[in-house]
């Protein structure tokens, strides 16, 4: 977020600095009022005017217009918000609200919120006043910005394109020396590298960027070496990124996991593979959780018919591709006795040619709904997640991309005693009109805690879907 470099301690409130706030600041950071310090808040009337029309809606944004329209009604009892409340931060600032300007100045579509929001502005500029606009709409700040207003986005709390959090680094050196490394010997070889709790380390040849080692950073001048090797039937990872993520995706020891990455980079198969095999394989959780966010790509096809469980199958289709690729490959005995009796009478009435590798859809389709049945297997939306308590379960949040980071706050402060979470997506698809690369919930949240021993990341980059899928991510 902006600052001013002509602070001075003499004069911590700077009463002719104003920070003026669009409406989209506050529903984005509803303590977004407390972030500016030693001087001057203004709240346009119109920016009140839209938050009572958010405050009606049953998310997150109007969450947070009911948290700001309760901030500002404690500060009215404290005084004048027309002639300026004190808030209570260091330095203190003073919040105004901004009544509606007398006249517009602003000829086109002078009648928008948008225009007398700017139009407040435009007024404190002429009082003489230093003012900047805040705002988190780029066609906003590109109108101001031709009326000659200073405006910039609100960037508290975000992450850069360039210095983003990946869970690994890649470090080149020698064929001999790479052939030499051992778990012992890296810490003395990597010097004054910065890790962080569960980074990777690729080590790499020189001549040959195919010629590598994997190791994770196990805190202290410890690490482990991991190998690409399958670990269940015939799934293993199919390049060096995946082999990070299954680590860390089997790692009981690691409570929270991130995951992010185009598309096709394999994020969500590897956790329900994983979430499978610790729940059914293992039994190391009582259920696999399964939740992804109710965004809709493009538009939307309206209400759909059903209870809940049949509206949330089309969000959920694609885990269900993804279970269905999963479940085709195992055999009848590592989903339980009972599929195995099912499976072995189902093919004594078939003839021999009709017998082939694998489950048949509708066998496929069935077995998914037998471990929705028995408790094992539960796909829920994200809408039913608040105020719930998750104990011994492996937690999967699909395209969290499109959650922020107070959400992913909410997701992650349910888990109880024996909980796994990953949260997963695609930063570079975020269908929120609210959110971006630098500032939506996934890549935030991994930011913040990439220093916490129970937590891990890792930034998957190599498409396995397919060259068409690949060539649509590095083109499109």
């Amino acid at each position: 977020m902006p600052v001013s470099k002509s602070s001075k301690a003499s004069n911590p409130l700077r009463k002719k600095r104003v920070f003026v706030l669009d409406t989209n600041v506050l529903l984005h950071d509803s303590n977004s009022l407390f972030s500016f310090k030693g001087v001057v808040i203004g709240i346009p009337f119109a920016v009140l005017e839209e938050l009572d029309e958010f405050k009606k809606e049953q998310n997150e944004l109007g969450m947070n217009a009911r948290h700001v329209i309760r901030i500002l009604d404690e500060l009215r009892v404290k005084g004048d918000l027309i002639k300026g409340v004190t808030l209570e931060n260091e330095p203190p600032s003073i919040l105004r609200v901004l009544p509606i300007p007398k006249a517009l100045t602003i000829k086109v579509c002078s009648k928008t919120i948008d225009n007398i929001i700017i139009q407040n502005t435009i007024d404190l500029v002429k009082a003489g006043y230093e003012v900047t606009f805040i705002t988190k709409d780029i066609n906003l700040r590109v109108k101001a910005d031709a009326l000659g207003i200073e405006a910039e986005d609100y960037t508290k709390g975000t992450v850069t394109h360039e210095d983003f959090y990946k869970g690994w680094q890649s470090i080149s050196t020698s064929s001999i020396e790479l052939k030499k490394m051992t778990e012992k010997k890296l810490p003395d070889f990597l010097g004054e590298h910065t890790l962080f709790a569960n980074e990777f380390v690729i080590l790499q040849s020189e001549k040959n960027e195919w010629n590598n080692r994997l190791f994770r950073y196990m805190g202290g001048n410890n690490f482990k070496e991991i190998f690409n090797q399958k670990f269940w039937r015939d799934f293993g990872p199919r390049n060096i990124q995946q082999a990070m993520a299954l680590d860390l995706l089997l790692d009981d020891s690691v409570k929270l996991v991130f995951l992010s990455g185009p598309a096709g980079t394999g994020k969500t198969f590897l956790v329900l593979l994983a979430g499978l095999f610790k729940v059914i394989k293992e039994h190391l959780y009582r259920r696999f959780l399964i939740s992804r966010p109710i965004v809709a790509l493009g538009a939307d096809i309206g209400f759909l018919p059903g209870d809940v469980q049949e509206k949330l199958f089309h969000w959920m289709q694609p885990v269900y591709d993804n279970l269905e690729i999963i479940l085709s490959e195992l055999d009848s005995a590592t989903l339980g006795e009972r599929a195995k009796e099912r499976r072995h009478r189902r093919r004594s009435s078939e003839r021999p040619d009709d017998r082939r590798r694998g489950q048949r859809p509708q066998d496929i389709a069935g077995e998914i709904d037998r471990l929705k049945q028995r408790g094992i297997l539960s796909l829920e939306a994200i809408t039913y997640m608040r105020g719930r308590s998750i104990s011994n379960q492996y937690v999967f949040i699909d395209e969290a991309q499109n959650l922020t980071p107070h959400v992913i706050k909410t997701i992650v402060s349910r888990a109880s005693e024996g909980t796994k979470m990953i949260v997963a997506g695609d930063p570079f698809q975020i269908d929120s009109p609210y959110l971006d690369f630098t500032s939506n919930g996934l890549i935030v949240s991994a930011e913040k805690l990439k220093q916490e021993s129970i937590c891990g990341t890792v930034f998957l980059e190599t498409s396995e879907r397919s060259d068409l899928a690949k060539m649509a991510a590095d083109l499109l």
